[in-house]
């Protein structure tokens, strides 16, 4: 059974970091992509990042607003993916889920929302003075 576990949520101050974690149970990181999503304040959840493990060179994109301050990797031994987030800001607030995409092998992850089905239950991330 599919089971993703979030955490290292918090309350961090601007231009702070966070790292979070997402457990993974019941599939293998080299068999399906994982995204990162987020749903702010009064906003749709959108996706942030994503990660496919492929064994030679991983396959990962990243949403244009969080470009070059998150850092999205992969422990396969671990079966967890984290998301090193630095310089955050009060716009990145919000809770932070990982989910599965469906497709088995996809060489490349997406950011497509209508990829992900299995979700966890999300960790609050509040960037604030």
């Amino acid at each position: 059974q599919l089971h993703f576990v979030e955490s290292g949520g918090g309350l961090v101050q601007p231009g702070g970091s966070l790292r979070l974690s997402c457990a993974v149970s019941g599939i293998t990181l080299d068999d399906y992509a994982i995204g990162w999503f987020r749903r702010a304040p009064g906003k749709q959840r959108e996706a942030i990042s994503c990660i496919y493990y492929n064994g030679e060179a991983n396959s990962t994109d990243y949403l244009h607003s969080v470009k070059g301050r998150f850092t999205i990797s992969a422990d396969i031994a671990k079966n967890t993916v984290y998301l090193q987030m630095n310089n955050l800001k009060p716009e990145d607030t919000g809770v932070y889920y990982c989910a599965r995409d469906f497709r088995l092998y996809p060489v490349v992850c997406t950011l497509m929302n209508g990829r992900y089905d299995y979700w966890g239950q999300g960790t609050q991330v509040t960037v604030s003075s």
